[in-house]
C-alpha cells in the first residue's frame, strides 16, 4: 500500500492521507445484532404458539352420566369422569343412603382403585380383560354423548367378590398419579378375586358399577383370614 505525505512549508508537520478518502472510525455492527435478536424472538414466538396449540388441543376430561334402574325399578344415577389424555376413568357411585364411593380405572398402569365414602381406605386390584373391555366402551361412548340411559330389561347384572389381603399394606408414595392423590392419608390394601366370602365371613360392603355396554357389576368386599 502506498502512502502520501502532505508537507507544510516549514517541513515540520507531516500528516498521512488515504488517497483522498476520508478517514473512517470503527462502528459497532448494529444491524447484525438487531437481526440476530429479531430471529431469536421469532423462534421464541413460534415455539410458544406451537406449545399453546398443543396444550389447547389436549382433550379435557368429560363427565358422562349413567342412569339405570336397579332390580326394584328405582333409578340409580352414576357419573364417570373420562380423562382420555391420561387414560383414566373415575366413577362416582352414590348409594341409596347418599354415600358416594369412588372407583378409579387407571388404564395406563392397569389398576382399579375402590375408595368407599367416609373411610380412609383404598382397595387395589389389577385390571383384567373384561375390565378393559368395559372401560373402553365408556371411552368410545363419551365421544358422542354425555348422558346414558340403560334399559333395565336389557342390562346384564353380575356380582363379583374381592377378598381383602389385610396383611399386605401399600405405601401411597409407591403409587403413580392419580392413585397417589386419591389414596393420600389412607390405608391401602391389595385385593384378589374370590368365589365368595363363605358362611363364616361377612360381606364388608358392595359397590355397583354400570357400563354403557348394559353390564352392571356389583363388587363386594370382605376380609380374608390373616
Amino acid at each position: 500500500m502506498e502512502g502520501c505525505w502532505n508537507c507544510s512549508a516549514t517541513g515540520t508537520e507531516d500528516s498521512q492521507c488515504t488517497d483522498g478518502a476520508p478517514a473512517q472510525s470503527p462502528h459497532f455492527p448494529h444491524r447484525a445484532v438487531w437481526g440476530s435478536l429479531t430471529a431469536v424472538l421469532l423462534v421464541v414466538v413460534i415455539a410458544l404458539s406451537v406449545t399453546g396449540q398443543v396444550g389447547f388441543r389436549q382433550p379435557k376430561p368429560q363427565v358422562v352420566r349413567i342412569t339405570v334402574p336397579d332390580q326394584t325399578g328405582v333409578l340409580v344415577n352414576q357419573s364417570a369422569l373420562v380423562d382420555k389424555h391420561n387414560d383414566v376413568v373415575t366413577y362416582s357411585v352414590t348409594s341409596h343412603n347418599n354415600h358416594t364411593s369412588t372407583v378409579l380405572f387407571d388404564i395406563k398402569h392397569g389398576l382399579i382403585c375402590y375408595k368407599p365414602d367416609n373411610q380412609q381406605t383404598c382397595f387395589l386390584r389389577k385390571m383384567e380383560r373384561s375390565d378393559y373391555e368395559n372401560v373402553n366402551t365408556l371411552l368410545d361412548e363419551s365421544k358422542q354423548v354425555s348422558q346414558l340411559w340403560l334399559k333395565g330389561n336389557e342390562t346384564q347384572r353380575q356380582i363379583e367378590f374381592l377378598g381383602v389381603l389385610g396383611g399386605q399394606h401399600v405405601n401411597a408414595s409407591t403409587l403413580q398419579e392419580p392413585l397417589q392423590t386419591l389414596c393420600l392419608h389412607s390405608s391401602i390394601y391389595w385385593t384378589r378375586r374370590a368365589d365368595g366370602p363363605g358362611k363364616q365371613r361377612l360381606i364388608y360392603f358392595c359397590i355397583d358399577i354400570c357400563f354403557p355396554s348394559n353390564i352392571c357389576v356389583s363388587v363386594c368386599f370382605y376380609y380374608l383370614p390373616e
